[in-house]
């Protein structure tokens, strides 16, 4: 595969022939690869195709809408967002997967939908991110960071997800539809609940119970409830347009090629049955069918001496007795609660970042 690394023209020969075997194939991989750096001049190529009551438009390298002719009954707005750190291939080859179902007339879609491939230059050098990480970087925090690639994917992509949620460029008026955000992604470290969500800070509003139930349909029963704003794709969403949205781990990292896609057949089916309009028959929300967390806190390195006594080995949701003295810095953490588990350890992080997450369990 040969790979351009600068923006490369919409117009050119060279895209418009992959353009035009993504348009027989669904493979949308094979168009965002070779063009991760993403494009230029959209404005004089041709980047719609029709689909089976609907009609296809590529905004720009892994981000493609879909609008049905006739719109499905209540309105709903759909994003499904994967590859927002690049080793995560799994959510890629969901997304993928669903692109050529659809694109090859196996699955119509009935709501207006955004799929995204976020992270297409850390996709193909196999890392998490380029130089920094991206799903830190949304509600404008990449404002605050040196120019850099994924400084300018999280601006394009906040200005997608803004113009496809105000209905910029639709046949269609702004309307009272529901909106969604599933940012789909897989974790570094194994995990004593295989498939687990975050749940956005939702400030004054309640948890709503139906989308808890959207996500056991998804096979993901364990949630973290979160506990304050934060720079995420799925928050930028919540926050700023009323979404639905989740950041919904899938399980491990694994490379392309390597990911068992039968440990996600619930994920796949659901998204899938939910941009078709299908009949969910969702079962009603119950707290014995769900580990639910609620986040009492960050672990935040401070300084380069910053120390985190957990091994590398360490699963999320490991639990420690109260009083276990877990992270070493200007300000210490020690477990204050039993029961009291991490999440997301990790001590490579930079300074005033989060290199842990502290969770204890609850119930709504």
């Amino acid at each position: 595969m040969t790979t351009n690394t600068s923006l490369i023209d919409a117009a050119s020969v060279e895209f418009t022939e992959a353009f035009n075997a993504f348009k027989e194939t669904g493979d949308f991989l094979a168009l965002t690869q070779p063009f991760e750096q993403g494009l230029t001049n959209q404005e004089n190529a041709d980047l719609m195709f029709s689909l089976e009551q609907a009609t296809a438009k590529l905004l720009d390298t892994g981000v493609l809408v879909i609008e049905p002719n006739e719109l499905a009954q209540p309105l709903k707005n759909i994003v499904i967002s994967s590859g927002i750190h690049g080793n995560e291939t799994a959510p890629i080859e969901i997304v993928n997967q669903m692109l050529k179902d659809i694109v090859q007339g196996q699955r119509k879609v009935a709501h207006r939908t955004l799929f995204i491939i976020g992270n297409p230059v850390s996709m193909n050098i196999s890392k998490r991110f380029s130089v920094e990480n991206l799903n830190r970087l949304f509600c404008g925090k990449y404002k605050d960071i040196a120019p850099c690639y994924e400084k300018e994917r999280a601006e394009k992509l906040e200005s997608y997800v803004r113009n496809f949620f105000n209905h910029v460029g639709s046949n269609f008026a702004p309307n009272a539809a529901t909106t969604y955000h599933y940012d789909l992604h897989t974790a570094i470290r194994p995990s004593k609940h295989e498939k687990f969500a975050i749940y956005p800070y939702q400030g004054d509003k309640p948890w709503d119970k139906e989308q808890l139930a959207f996500m056991r349909a998804c096979g993901v029963n364990t949630i973290l409830f979160g506990h304050a704003p934060s720079g995420t794709f799925s928050y930028y969403s919540s926050a700023n347009f009323s979404a639905h949205a989740f950041t919904v781990e899938l399980g491990k990292v694994r490379g392309f090629g390597e990911n068992d896609m039968s440990k996600f057949a619930d994920a796949y089916n659901t998204l899938s049955a939910f941009v078709s309009n299908e009949d969910l028959k969702l079962k009603a929300f119950d707290n014995a069918d769900f580990n639910l967390f609620k986040v009492l806190g960050d672990i935040t390195k401070y300084t380069d001496n910053f120390k985190l006594n957990v091994a590398d080995d360490v699963s999320n949701f490991t639990d420690y007795p109260a009083g276990t003295l877990l992270a070493e810095d200007e300000q210490n953490y020690q477990t204050s609660h039993e029961g009291e588990s991490i999440v997301f350890p990790n001590a490579n992080v930079g300074i005033n970042q989060r290199a842990a997450l502290m969770v204890i369990p609850c119930q709504l």
